[in-house]
């Protein structure tokens, strides 16, 4: 999955997919930020897979959500929500997975776009806090 920035002034930032366990494992360890009906982890991209201009995330819906149909519901509402929000503020450099929370099916999607912002502001504030400032 690759989106592009519609901001003139910035280069493209692409959005490219968590695949491995280990990777899902590293983000779960870092920063979490629950927001209404997402939990956003977030981590920096290790250094072996690091690429300039590039953002990675992963989707996750557990059996609480529901079954299966449910559950891919619930992760194409995320993926539809980081890809129009994703671009516009994420800095390259970060691995995010987007965990589903009770709600998230019957939520409005507007509301779904405010916690992703909520919980990734937070999140890059905590990692700013942590990290002296610089991200």
């Amino acid at each position: 999955m690759a989106a592009r920035n519609s901001r003139p002034d910035a280069a493209p930032l692409i959005l490219a997919r968590l695949t491995r366990r280990t990777d899902f494992l590293a983000a779960a360890r870092d920063i979490r930020k629950v927001a209404g009906v997402l939990t956003l982890e977030l981590t920096k991209t290790p250094d072996t897979a690091l690429k300039a201009g590039q953002a990675r995330i992963g989707f996750t819906a557990s059996r609480k959500i529901g079954n299966a149909v449910a559950r891919n519901r619930a992760k194409r509402r995320m993926r539809a929500a980081a890809r129009e929000r994703l671009p516009l503020s994420a800095p390259a450099g970060h691995d995010y997975v987007l965990v589903a929370r009770g709600g998230i099916l019957t939520g409005a999607f507007q509301a779904l776009l405010g916690d992703l912002i909520a919980a990734m502001a937070a999140a890059h504030a905590k990692l700013d806090a942590r990290s002296g400032g610089g991200s």
